[in-house]
């Protein structure tokens, strides 16, 4: 290592270390969760974490990003195990699709990801905040039906966000909701008052207070039935009874699949939906990054790739750069990659040391946590700040936020994505030209129509309206001086009018960069004569 990066690491530890804790506590409960949503055995979603940590955040060019298993494949995962006829099958698609994904990193896929409107990404992070509120309510009251890490609408317990709300209300358990009261109390007013206090209280960061708060209170309160805490409203490890136990608990790819084409398909999938969140959480991560800092995105794909081989090879799940870790990691105060790195370890040392110590965290308390990141994220100031930029910029945010809330992360993307396309085709509707009345004197209207740099046929209905709204003796200026590129259904257009001109008595003069020419016998020969600078896609 560089003496640069001894530098850089010394200088930041005091921030990624504190920050590297909170998304350990984040990411716990979240890769266990991810598992059971996908049917696949608890200890691949530690994998995922781990390798996600220490793979991924070591290649990774993002500073402040973190990967692991991801919810959004979790329809994906649960699915493939069915259809491809067991996990070992599955995970040999792990593998082929991170070697896919390394190929669209060495094509330089990675530009997709610069294509997202902002307003998509800053209502995908809102929508992700929102549903992350949503989904911790039930978990904050001690109602753990559902298991964390299951963010689509529809949920694989049966219920759906709102409907799990409901049910919590009749199923409150009175223990976890005291602690996740009690932990939520103690990080808002370490953030609020203590963090400004003293420098320790930076270090020591609130989540990690309220987690030692709950181990304490499960211990205190074990055998209570009023208020103790039962084993299903707690962290579930998978606790090997000795070392080949332990390793007992890695699955490996069944390679003599490979030559299923059903493999192939999950694979090519999984790279796919895999790659595309990544790229959306690096937008968003870049965004929420204070140093402003831009990641390379093919080094990300690839990194990425490396992460779902190995992880595929040894039985954990599919990895993506996941927003809900990042995030949390940004609000800890995370500054470098570090951060990623650490918990990695955080994760893998715990699992093998202190498996029974992380059974004693009660969800509701994770929740809590969970809250405030939700919270961070979705801020409801954002919303009018949004609105105030108008509505072709909210109209994009809205539907995304409202699209992952009640559908999921992709999908609401996507119907943000469409909204943003066809805001972008009306405000090209708007400015092709640009009509200006001169004078109406005399009976007689001269206009001046000035066409726009580009004209395509997305513009085609505008221009046609505002010729077809032309008076009779009508005298109209037609400026193409501007225009470099002129497309052919617009030529056609004009070629059309020149009848309808004829009848109404309208006199058309034509003014380019080499001259003026009134009513031309040929609209097209005229534009083929003037190619060199009007670009007609005969």
């Amino acid at each position: 290592m560089s003496s640069n990066n001894n530098t850089s690491f010394f200088s930041n530890i005091k921030n990624d270390l504190p920050a590297s804790i909170v998304v350990f506590f984040v990411a716990l409960p979240l890769c266990l969760g991810i598992a059971l949503a996908s049917g696949a055995p608890l200890f691949s979603g530690l994998i995922a974490g781990i390798i996600g940590g220490i793979i991924v955040g070591s290649l990774s060019g993002s500073q402040i990003g973190v990967s692991g298993p991801a919810a959004g494949l979790a329809a994906i995962v649960l699915t493939a195990i069915g259809t491809l006829g067991g996990f070992e099958n599955f995970l040999l698609a792990v593998v082929l699709g991170g070697f896919i994904q390394i190929g669209f990193g060495l094509l330089r896929a990675g530009v997709i990801g610069y294509y997202f409107p902002s307003s998509v990404i800053k209502g995908m992070l809102t929508g992700i905040g929102i549903i992350i509120i949503l989904k911790q309510i039930p978990h904050f009251f001690g109602y753990d039906s559902d298991p964390e890490g299951d963010f689509a609408f529809f949920q694989v317990d049966g219920q759906n966000t709102f409907s799990e709300i409901f049910m919590m209300l009749n199923n409150i358990s009175l223990g976890p909701t005291i602690i996740a009261i009690i932990g939520l109390a103690t990080m808002l007013f370490w953030d609020k008052i203590l963090a400004k206090k003293a420098k320790i209280f930076t270090v020591i960061q609130g989540p990690l207070v309220a987690v030692v708060l709950g181990i304490v209170y499960f211990v205190v309160t074990k055998g209570n039935a009023t208020y103790g805490i039962s084993s299903d409203h707690l962290v579930s490890v998978p606790i090997p009874s000795d070392f080949d136990s332990f390793l007992s608990q890695f699955s490996f790819p069944n390679f003599g699949g490979i030559t299923n084409p059903a493999v192939w398909v999950t694979a090519f999938t999984i790279a796919l939906v895999a790659s595309l969140e990544t790229l959306l959480c690096v937008e968003a991560t870049d965004k929420l990054d204070p140093d402003k800092r831009v990641t390379p995105t093919n080094r990300e794909l690839l990194a990425q790739g490396a992460g779902n081989v190995v992880s595929g090879l040894i039985g954990g799940l599919p990895i993506t750069q996941v927003i809900v870790r990042s995030s949390a990691n940004i609000q800890s105060g995370g500054k470098t990659k570090f951060s990623a790195i650490i918990h990695g370890f955080f994760l893998l040392i715990s699992v093998i040391l202190i498996p029974g110590i992380l059974n004693m965290i009660p969800l509701s308390v994770l929740a809590a946590i969970l809250l405030i990141v939700g919270f961070k994220l979705a801020k409801p100031a954002l919303f009018k700040v949004i609105y105030n930029q108008g509505w072709k910029q909210f109209a994009p945010f809205i539907v995304t936020v409202l699209g992952i809330i009640f559908t999921d992360l992709l999908i609401g993307i996507g119907l943000g994505l469409m909204v943003g396309i066809v805001v972008i085709l009306f405000k090209s509707y708007q400015n092709s030209h640009f009509l200006h009345i001169e004078d109406k004197s005399n009976g007689v209207h001269k206009i001046k129509m000035t066409l726009a740099e580009e004209v395509t046929f997305f513009n085609k209905g505008a221009i046609l309206k505002e010729l077809d709204s032309l008076p009779e003796d009508t005298h109209l200026e037609l400026d193409v001086r501007r225009t470099r590129y002129l497309d052919n259904d617009i030529i056609e257009i004009l070629e059309g009018f020149a009848e309808k001109a004829a009848a109404k008595n309208i006199n058309i003069k034509i003014i380019s960069e080499k001259g003026i020419i009134e009513n031309p016998p040929s609209y097209i020969e005229f534009f083929k004569l003037n190619s060199n600078k009007l670009t007609p896609a005969f």
